[in-house]
């Protein structure tokens, strides 16, 4: 019988090791940490299954026992004895295994012929009341966390086993910084030539300087001043200015005039990035800068406004 006792507290210190495995894990993260942590979510889930089976079980006894007691009230009542038969059968229900389990070492109540030695002196209208033991599982519980919170204390706050709370939220502030660069950078690849804006940070422009370098200057010279591709610097465009034009060009490229299209060797962001850095080059006025080609190129919101200030229209 006290096997079963023990059976039942190991399985309280499974659970109880594998919610403290996976807390430490998901804060601490070591090298062996993931193997250590599916070994004790396994552990877990097979507590988890068994208590439930034995809390099942401990249901249909409890249902066959309050089954068996309304029969006996019933017949005190009435007078008529039961059947030889139920009267068998609520014996050998009253002398199994689970419920003997379930009295001894879940229950723990005081046998009902043995109540009045446990009747409180009291008496409201009536009735009196049962001094009864606490249960077994509810003291054994009770136990189990009085340990637990000692040994957390002492592995997070004292043996420096653990990570204090400053160094949680670091370690959470950290991660939380990780997702949201993932998160950015594929926010980022989704942009197009629609939505598409300048960039103006300094470590966004020095990539697009970078990537400028590396598969620009051929065409259009180190300073942007033009050698085979136009100049970038001037205010003159032969495929339409500002970010929205530049990045379709780089994107789809122009091939009747050797333009090829970067968007299979450039990401969008990259894309983004260069198109930035080009606007920079505005008046940098290099030497050796090639003559104009195309248009002067002015914004639509520029040319409505230049449009609705000519004579007649209300402007000056």
């Amino acid at each position: 019988m006290k096997f079963a006792k023990y059976i039942f507290t190991f399985l309280l210190l499974g659970v109880a090791a594998s919610a403290w495995s996976q807390s430490a894990a998901a804060v601490a993260e070591p090298a062996n940490t993931d193997s250590f942590a599916q070994v004790m979510t396994y552990i877990l889930a097979i507590a988890g299954a068994v208590l439930f089976i034995v809390a099942m079980i401990y249901v249909v006894k409890v249902n066959q026992f309050l089954y068996s007691r309304v029969l006996d009230l019933e017949a005190s009542k009435s007078g008529v004895k039961l059947p030889e038969a139920a009267a068998e059968t609520a014996k050998k229900a009253g002398d199994s295994f689970w419920t003997r389990i379930r009295k001894q070492y879940w229950e723990d109540a005081v046998p009902i012929e043995r109540e009045h030695e446990i009747l409180s002196h009291h008496d409201f209208d009536g009735i009196r009341e049962l001094d009864n033991r606490l249960p077994p599982w509810w003291v054994n519980l009770f136990i189990l966390t009085v340990v637990w919170g000692g040994i957390y204390m002492y592995y997070y706050h004292f043996g420096g086993g653990g990570p204090s709370s400053a160094e949680e939220y670091k370690i959470e502030m950290e991660r939380a910084e990780a997702e949201q660069s993932i998160a950015l950078a594929g926010m980022a690849n989704a942009v197009d030539e629609n939505n598409v804006v300048a960039l103006t940070e300094s470590s966004a422009l020095s990539e697009g300087e970078l990537i400028f370098k590396n598969v620009c200057v051929a065409c259009h010279g180190p300073n942007g001043e033009g050698t085979v591709g136009p100049n970038m610097t001037d205010e003159y465009w032969l495929h339409g200015g500002g970010i929205n034009n530049i990045f379709k060009t780089i994107k789809y490229g122009v091939p009747e005039k050797g333009m090829i299209s970067w968007q299979s060797q450039l990401t969008p962001s990259d894309i983004q990035k260069v198109s930035s850095y080009i606007l920079t080059l505005q008046g940098t006025n290099p030497p050796n800068g090639k003559e104009p080609q195309g248009e002067i190129w002015v914004p639509e919101a520029a040319a409505d406004s230049t449009a609705t200030d000519t004579p007649g229209s209300g402007g000056e």
